[in-house]
């Protein structure tokens, strides 16, 4: 969507990696000014020029820990300095361990939920009470089909998933009358560095060569593929385009149809 948006700023937390920094690229290409945030200035840096060579403004690059109240504020701080505001966001900042049944522990479900939820929620809290004053903005939450489907390792981490889906159609619904639209995408199993290394783990734990475990992971995909990076950060860019004007409070599942819910 080329020029889709020009003059408009876009903050991309998780930015620097995986589905967030394709999504800054997206962006980038469509005229945005790009904001990324991350906790680590070596993958910020890596990701400001990945994002640079796609053309359009330049990206701003945030170091901050989001677990944080004042790290929030530190970001939001510096693009009403900068930018005066904030005109899409995507939270794509968070990722929560996974754990064996019998290794949770209170702590664990804390840290988890601190990871991801209260992660997103930090962000969601300043951006949206400065959208309400405007009168209008898009946020794109992204999520994880975790949060539908109850993984043996991953119950902690689909639980926080599924406490910001409900907090997305909640506030969706609550602020659409203040001109804000929020939604949210699913992604499935995405070929980003943390799959990677579950698919290194999973051959070496059943003796095989990484291709061949790639190609079970596919098997198991009906439309026989993992996502990439670009197939997430084509829909959130659709979602938070003047395209999508009408749709509102939507979660999206992007699993090649491996789990059939609704």
């Amino acid at each position: 969507m080329p020029g889709e948006f020009v003059g408009r700023v876009a903050v991309i937390t998780g930015g620097s990696r995986g589905i967030g920094r394709e999504i800054a690229v997206d962006f980038a290409k469509a005229g945005a000014q790009t904001v990324i945030v991350s906790s680590s200035d070596v993958n910020l840096a890596a990701a400001t020029k990945t994002i640079g060579a796609a053309g359009g403004p330049a990206t701003v690059a945030i170091t901050a820990d989001l677990r944080k109240l004042e790290g929030v504020q530190q970001v939001f701080d510096t693009v009403k300095a900068k930018f005066g505001r904030c005109d899409i966001l995507v939270n794509s900042a968070g990722a929560a361990r996974r754990y064996a049944p019998e290794t949770l522990t209170p702590q664990a479900w804390h840290d988890t939920m601190d990871a991801k939820y209260f992660t997103t929620l930090h962000v969601l809290d300043p951006v949206l009470k400065r959208m309400a004053q405007r009168g209008r903005g898009v946020i794109v939450n992204i999520i994880g089909q975790g949060g539908k489907v109850a993984g043996i390792h991953h119950i902690a981490g689909g639980a926080a998933n599924s406490a910001i889906m409900l907090a997305t159609a909640g506030l969706a619904n609550a602020y659409a009358r203040q001109g804000i639209r929020i939604n949210a995408i699913n992604p499935g199993s995405t070929m980003t560095g943390r799959v990677r290394q579950a698919l290194e783990l999973e051959a070496q734990q059943q003796g095989i060569t990484e291709e061949e475990a790639l190609k079970r992971a596919q098997a198991r995909i009906p439309l026989g593929r993992l996502a990439q990076p670009e197939d997430i950060a084509q829909m959130a860019a659709f979602l938070a385009s003047d395209q999508a004007s009408y749709v509102t409070g939507a979660i999206i599942p992007m699993d090649g149809g491996s789990n059939p819910v609704i």
